[in-house]
């Protein structure tokens, strides 16, 4: 008999409604792995309700102007994609989400897999890229909900990353290629391709998160396969607090880039999948007004890949490999190890260090 599988997908989630702006904003400032400092033990619920009164009518503001988060809908579309793909390769399997900071959450999810006595579950992030602030912090959730509900019995595996993967990367390409297409009467060298990611601060990269690695070799791979003849740089996004976080950012790339004489830019959102605020809105909006306040002639965005064919050709192989015990995450880690010999080992991966747990 086939066995059932539950594919558990990974997401940071986004408010359903403009009542759940502010604690969405809770439960995001007060994740352990996101936020620490002495003495978080006591006061991380206490920073997590000034931080999310703080901020709840700015950011819900920015929801308000795009509509209100897609996350939930198009996170649900590559759910069923995925789970029609997978069920055409003969698996049967049920596609779950597991949202980190709004419903469905991952309490949900593994009530789901408790009711639905599946022999295995696949835990598939939906962040290509390894990171304490994502993959980690999602699995630590998982693993707090198993013992909570008591589902320890049944075997969960983890797909770590996937950040050079050839469909994921035939995805970025296409997508890029579509987008290029908007600047009509501009030659391919005249338009800048502006990889942004999500950034992490350099605290994170320090104690061995193997984030930026895995974004520059995700950057790299799409850049080669793709043969523009653009400049391309890298930059981050979303950067709070005073800490120091990976740089440069997006706005400071903006300016730079103009400052230089380019006029027209491509944003290419490469450590986003789903397209949420920080596309719609801080690329798309803010971003944009950025660079046309500074003479930019013109500023597009790459639409994120949501549940482009190609994508779901990805995560369907990554699943297909964990079942069939093809899924060899430490190979690829330990070769982007040995090639920066001068970056700090990741001892947040799974694999070399520190267990989520």
């Amino acid at each position: 008999m086939a066995q059932k599988i539950a594919v558990v997908l990974f997401q940071l989630g986004g408010p359903d409604s403009p009542e759940a702006v502010k604690p969405f904003l809770y439960n995001l400032f007060r994740d352990p792995d996101i936020i620490d400092f002495p003495g978080a033990f006591l006061g991380r619920r206490i920073f997590a309700k000034v931080i999310s009164t703080l901020r709840t009518n700015v950011v819900g503001e920015h929801y308000k102007e795009i509509g209100g988060s897609p996350i939930l809908e198009l996170t649900n579309r590559q759910a069923a994609a995925l789970e029609a793909s997978l069920r055409k390769e003969g698996i049967d399997a049920t596609v779950l989400v597991a949202m980190r900071y709004w419903h469905p959450m991952t309490d949900e999810a593994v009530r789901a897999v408790k009711a639905g006595s599946f022999d295995k579950v696949i835990l598939l992030p939906l962040y290509p890229q390894f990171s304490q602030a994502t993959t980690y912090s999602s699995m630590n959730e998982w693993n707090r909900q198993t013992r909570k509900q008591n589902l320890n019995g049944t075997p969960a595996q983890l797909i770590c990353c996937y950040p050079n993967h050839p469909q994921l990367i035939e995805a970025f390409v296409d997508n890029i290629n579509l987008a290029l297409r908007r600047f009509k009467n501009v030659r391919q060298d005249e338009v800048d391709l502006l990889f942004s990611a999500h950034g992490v601060p350099v605290e994170f990269i320090e104690n061995g998160d193997p984030y930026q690695l895995q974004i520059e070799e995700t950057v790299r791979r799409v850049v080669e396969q793709g043969r523009w003849k653009s400049q391309h740089v890298l930059c981050y996004q979303s950067r709070v607090g005073k800490q120091q976080w990976l740089g440069p950012s997006l706005l400071e790339t903006i300016e730079q880039r103009e400052a230089s004489g380019s006029r027209h830019m491509l944003v290419v959102p490469i450590a986003f999948v789903t397209e949420h605020i920080e596309t719609l809105h801080e690329i798309d909006i803010e971003a944009r007004e950025h660079a046309e306040q500074r003479g930019g002639a013109q500023f597009e965005m790459m639409p994120a890949l949501n549940d482009h064919p190609k994508f779901i050709a990805c995560l369907t192989d990554l699943v297909l490999a964990r079942l069939h015990s093809r899924f060899d995450p430490v190979s690829k880690c330990e070769r982007l190890r040995q090639e920066h010999p001068e970056r700090p080992n990741p001892t947040l991966c799974p694999w070399y260090g520190k267990q989520p747990g």
